[in-house]
């Protein structure tokens, strides 16, 4: 079995994306945790690309690199979270419950691959993952979802402030 260039490629973002995501999940500093966020998005990127998904891999860029991520470390430099703040006592039953969300993540993925390698390659039409395609999809079959999202963001930037207004 030879080793293609694409998985090579496929190799060198999934790595550092599996250490930022974990730097996300450990980092006791909110500031840091953001920071590898940041990093496993533009990683998540690339691997979007080896798809052949430049859309989206360009949307991951600008919208959660680039705004969703501002608006976090906004918010987190507005609430200037310290030490005591941040809960350095870890509760069993949190920790349970995302033990048991992993197993259940990786059951669905096996599942997942499992269908996938039983089945035919899928033929796209020309047409898919245009940004055509992609807006009449999104403005038509889920506009509800994303002017709800559009105001549960809006919900918490108000919070945020709200919060922040009487230590300002």
């Amino acid at each position: 079995m030879s080793v293609t260039a694409e998985q090579v490629i496929f190799w060198i973002f999934a790595v550092p994306l599996v250490v930022t995501a974990c730097g996300v999940v450990v980092s006791r500093n909110p500031v840091y945790a953001a920071m590898n966020l940041v990093a496993a998005f533009f990683f998540m990127a690339g691997i979007y690309i080896l798809l052949v998904a430049h859309l989206v891999a360009f949307m991951q860029i600008l919208v959660y690199a680039g705004a969703v991520m501002v608006l976090f470390l906004f918010v987190i430099m507005l609430l200037s979270l310290d030490e005591h703040v941040v809960m350095k006592e870890q509760h069993r039953a949190i920790q349970i419950i995302g033990a048991l969300g992993v197993v259940m993540l990786v059951a669905v993925i096996a599942s997942a691959i499992a269908d996938v390698n039983g089945g035919a390659p899928a033929v796209l039409s020309p047409e898919f993952g245009t940004v055509k395609a992609v807006g009449k999809v999104l403005f038509t079959q889920y506009l509800l979802p994303f002017e709800v999202t559009s105001i549960l963001l809006l919900a918490a930037i108000v919070g945020a402030v709200v919060v922040a207004k009487e230590r300002i």
